[in-house]
């Protein structure tokens, strides 16, 4: 279905602007579950498709509003945005303007609609999210212990770390009780788990982060991750394909992961072997290693792996 009308919305913390490209109107609101709802019950699910930015959680009351009325909507990347701005040769730059821009956008791109949004999925991805804040801390105190030369200082250091080992521990069996009250969730975890070098908190990661899994096709989820290597020639200018964007905290789980899988499975040794020998990088050839490959098609296939 092609929209006949795209709604542009700048979205912050405090309001949400939108732009009305059939009737040319501009109109701001509060950012607020009330506000918001009584806005979306004034769109045509029939006609009506909003565009906007990805503004992390800022446009998370917009897309829970939207999906229960069956409008559709898409988020995008700013850098995308901001060089479709560029293009349109605007240099004005505020809110409304920014709202009638995302408006244009989305005329001239024709945007598939997102799928609705998962109060499991963003509670999982919340949780994991904090998990790595919290790992990240004790990783950071770690290192001060190992500097540490003062008793009364290395004594505070260890308590904190003690402590963040609970709250980890706690995080993640909350994020496992989750995981268990989906059949489907279950059941993904478990397959993913059959793969060699995909431990259960590397698992608990990616179905926090990477919901997609199982539901693109090989290239375009390599893609998403940012594992997809992109060309870099032009002239006499010949650059080794490099990877770039997509999720780093995925990438370095697979990361982790693949360490592992190399060591405890032939295939993926084999697969690594031959691939450094013809990258000439084994980090490379770690990086791209088929572990993501493989484990979004045993979660699309819903097979275990053998």
């Amino acid at each position: 279905m092609i929209a006949q009308n795209y709604v542009g919305c700048d979205i912050s913390k405090q309001w949400l602007d939108f732009f009305d490209e059939t009737s040319g109107r501009l109109r701001r609101i509060d950012n607020q579950a009330d506000a918001i709802a009584a806005y979306v019950a004034g769109l045509d699910p029939s006609r009506d498709f909003v565009v906007m930015e990805a503004t992390g959680v800022h446009d998370r009351l917009l897309r829970h509003a939207l999906a229960k009325a069956g409008v559709p909507f898409s988020r995008h990347n700013p850098a995308h945005t901001h060089h479709y701005s560029k293009s349109t040769r605007r240099r004005a730059k505020t809110d409304p303007l920014d709202a009638r821009m995302l408006s244009g956008y989305g005329r001239r791109y024709n945007p598939e609609a997102e799928p609705a949004p998962s109060e499991e999925v963003e509670q999982l991805q919340s949780l994991a999210g904090h998990r790595d804040q919290l790992v990240g801390m004790r990783a950071t105190l770690k290192k001060q212990l190992s500097e540490a030369f003062e008793e009364i200082v290395i004594t505070s250091l260890e308590d904190l770390i003690a402590d963040l080992d609970t709250r980890i521990k706690a995080f993640e069996s909350q994020i496992a009780a989750v995981i268990r009250q989906n059949q489907d969730t279950a059941r993904d975890h478990a397959l993913m788990v059959s793969v060699p070098g995909a431990s259960k908190g590397g698992a608990l990661s990616l179905l926090a982060l990477l919901p997609e899994l199982g539901q693109r096709s090989p290239k375009a989820i390599a893609a998403l991750v940012g594992l997809a290597p992109f060309d870099n020639k032009s002239g006499k200018l010949n650059r080794r394909s490099q990877i770039q964007g997509g999720r780093s905290r995925v990438r370095r789980a697979l990361y982790m992961a693949a360490l592992t899988a190399i060591r405890a499975c032939e295939r993926f040794k084999t697969f690594y072997t031959a691939l450094a020998a013809r990258s000439g990088s084994k980090k490379l050839a770690i990086i791209a290693v088929e572990l993501l490959v493989v484990l979004n098609a045993i979660i699309r296939d819903i097979t275990a792996f053998a």
